[in-house]
């Protein structure tokens, strides 16, 4: 296997793994390592470059050391990225490499499963690797999508009392893009509240089943952010608000499971000045990296990480407080916090 390192400013450490006899073109980046060691999924996604794979690692990669830090987790950023198309290349030799190439890291990145990867791709990867966590056993952990949703549930939960003055998701309309793992649960959890839900996924069949248990409306992914709602939820790829779709947004409320919902930083200042309430998605998708780290720090059990899940709503109350009274947009404030707790790690170094 062949391991080059890239450097890039401001990056503990960039890896390009290649492996001619699996397969594996894969990416792994740790942003930050002051908390703990990098902790973050690994996604496999057919890149059209090198170049489009190492931007979103990167972009990833800075995302997870803020979500690690808000957490409240003792770990840093990081991401791993496997070009390849998920469903006609990805193979048990391809994640076996992943894994030694994890392995040769030495415990400076933990991986777990995003996009394109499941807990049986990890069972693999484990097989050549120590540092690597979402895969339950003796009910411990497992597959983090169900606790993602919630944590998005009580996220929305939060925003819906900050932008709209309500208690309750009955009768507001919601929009889902991307009814996948995590935004199926969380359309079980919001119908359950009374919210009326709009769903897009370019799997027609996951917008049928939606359609079907919760009385969903439907349409087209490119058509779902100017949907007529109350919130817009982004739980699939990222860059879903950007120069291109800001002006369509309806909603007052963005928040949702996706990572790097914004396509660029500016967006959190122009949703901010439309009177648009942004949920950080670091902050509100944390879930699902706070059950893995717990499986990693060996503190993992149900009753915690239910109440550290539902601590995501009061974290993001806070920011929705702290951005009221400065004036500044959430993503601004959510990044200034996050920056403290990683100073306040530097200090106890």
């Amino acid at each position: 296997m062949k391991a080059e390192e890239i450097a890039v400013e401001g990056w503990r450490k960039v890896v390009r793994f290649r492996d001619g006899e699996s397969g594996l073109d894969a990416i792994v980046a740790v942003h930050d390592a002051t908390l703990g060691p990098g902790c973050g999924g690994c996604r496999i996604r057919a890149y059209e470059t090198p170049e489009a794979a190492l931007d979103d690692v990167k972009r990833l990669s800075r995302g997870m050391t803020f979500k690690n830090a808000l957490g409240g987790i003792p770990f840093g950023g990081g991401k791993a990225v496997i070009i390849a198309d998920p469903k006609t290349q990805k193979t048990p030799e391809m994640m076996r490499a992943f894994g030694r190439a994890v392995e040769s890291l030495d415990g400076l990145y933990y991986t777990a499963e995003d996009s394109g990867v499941d807990e049986r791709d990890m069972e693999i990867v484990r097989s050549e690797t120590k540092f690597v966590a979402g895969i339950r056993e003796k009910d411990v952990g497992g597959n983090p999508s169900p606790f993602t949703a919630r944590g998005v549930w009580r996220g929305v939960q939060a925003a819906v009392r900050a932008r709209l003055g309500r208690d309750s998701l009955d009768g507001l309309r919601v929009a889902i893009l991307g009814v996948g793992a995590v935004g199926m649960a969380l359309a079980e959890l919001l119908h359950r509240d009374g919210a009326k839900l709009v769903v897009a996924d370019i799997n027609e069949t996951s917008v049928r089943q939606a359609v079907e248990r919760f009385g969903a409306a439907s349409v087209s992914p490119d058509a779902c952010v100017a949907a007529d709602v109350d919130i817009f939820s982004p739980c699939a790829l990222g860059g879903s608000i950007n120069t291109e779709t800001i002006d369509l947004l309806k909603a007052k409320i963005v928040a949702g499971a996706a990572n790097n919902q914004l396509l660029t930083p500016d967006m959190d200042a122009a949703l901010h000045q439309r009177g648009v309430l942004y949920a950080p998605d670091y902050v509100i998708n944390a879930a699902g990296v706070i059950s893995v780290g717990l499986e990693i720090l060996g503190e993992w059990s149900q009753d915690e990480l239910t109440r550290r899940i539902d601590a995501i709503g009061p974290r993001l109350s806070a920011i929705f407080e702290r951005s009221a009274k400065s004036g500044r947009a959430t993503g601004e404030i959510a990044d200034e916090m996050a920056l403290e707790v990683i100073a306040n790690g530097k200090k106890a170094a």
